[in-house]
């Protein structure tokens, strides 16, 4: 993958996730991390190569057909993109009323899951008046509200303490648990090895597989 005219930013990367499996995407600042994730959730097209989702080579795969596939896959930015002016329910059932679902048919299974992320008492809330922690777990919920095959998370704890990040890191392994394929792009090396997860290791735009790490003499937070 490159921009423009630039140095390939990513190259000679081959690497399938299995369903259901949970991995965590290291590498150092502009390794390459969000430029692969952005390749996965469809953001971009690679330059070269292909990219095969639910069977499908998706570098090739002609625009109208990318809304659906996207609408399989749960992504939590960085820098959590909630719209201020909706309330927390709102924000989390976005995705469904973008797909001009009746609020009656949802409203139930989003307080449920608002309820799930430790947010049941902020539905009427904004994002203004949420904690670090609160936005990150709302930008999960809203990631997943449509149960996608695949969630994609970008340094999901990269704005917040170390307790809120197990938190989330807990959540995570939790909808794992439930079927989702989880990548994490973290560069939390403390919380990769209590994760216990196997990782992908980004160097200079070169992918490599490494074992799961360990944090000896501590807990594991999935425990």
């Amino acid at each position: 993958m490159r921009y423009g005219t630039s140095p390939d930013v990513l190259r000679d990367i081959s690497f399938s996730l299995a369903p259901g499996s949970f991995h965590f995407l290291t590498g150092a600042s502009g390794a390459g991390k969000s430029s692969l994730l952005k390749l996965i959730y469809l953001a971009q097209r690679p330059s070269r190569g292909e990219i095969t989702l639910f069977g499908q080579d998706v570098g090739r795969a002609p625009r109208d057909a990318l809304p659906a596939l996207r609408r399989r896959i749960g992504v939590v930015f960085q820098e959590f993109h909630l719209l201020d002016h909706l309330t927390v329910f709102d924000n989390a059932a976005l995705p469904l009323r973008v797909t001009e679902q009746r609020t009656d048919l949802y409203r139930s299974d989003v307080s449920e899951l608002l309820q799930w992320v430790g947010l049941g008492a902020r539905l009427e809330s904004y994002p203004p008046t949420l904690s670090g922690g609160e936005k990150q777990r709302l930008a999960i919920a809203r990631a997943v509200v449509n149960r996608p095959d695949i969630l994609l998370a970008d340094e999901p704890t990269g704005n917040v303490d170390h307790a809120m990040a197990l938190r989330i890191l807990r959540l995570l392994v939790e909808l794992n648990r439930m079927g989702a394929t989880v990548l994490i792009a973290s560069h939390d090396e403390d919380l990769v090895a209590r994760s216990g997860m196997p990782v992908l290791h980004l160097d200079d735009g070169v992918l490599t597989r490494q074992p799961p790490r360990s944090a000896p003499g501590r807990d594991t937070a999935p425990s």
